[in-house]
């Protein structure tokens, strides 16, 4: 089983979190990955970078808890607020319901999401390091 290896020592913040991505699955590719839940999901399909196509893979996650803070609930309220100050370009009903979810304690933070998208693509096996 092929095996890829997220340096989590490198993951600070979202920018961070798609350059790491980018390093590890799209180093052969003449293009990265944007800073996008909805890109990183279509990465876990197959097809380009490193992923030829949805072939099981071990993903090896490295300061695993650490990211889990950094990608946490401050770093996910920022993010929601981002949004809201584009009304023209997000749904802002959407993300006012997710700031507010969060702020309230029931809301997924970005890393929560990230871990979502990986659990759904039942060819991945995530190993928390």
């Amino acid at each position: 089983m092929k095996q890829f290896v997220l340096n989590g020592y490198h993951i600070h913040d979202i920018p961070t979190f798609y350059e790491e991505v980018n390093r590890v699955f799209m180093q052969e590719a003449d293009w990265k990955l944007g800073e996008s839940l909805d890109a990183f999901n279509d990465l876990l399909y197959g097809g380009f970078g490193a992923l030829a196509g949805n072939e099981p893979f071990q993903l090896i996650w490295r300061n695993f808890e650490q990211n889990k803070q950094d990608l946490g609930k401050a770093l996910t309220q920022a993010y929601y607020q981002k949004k809201l100050e584009q009304p023209a370009v997000f749904n802002t009903p959407f993300f006012t319901k997710q700031l507010d979810d969060l702020n309230k304690g029931k809301g997924k933070t970005y890393f929560d999401i990230i871990l979502e998208i990986i659990s759904s693509h039942t060819h991945i096996e995530l190993v928390a390091q």
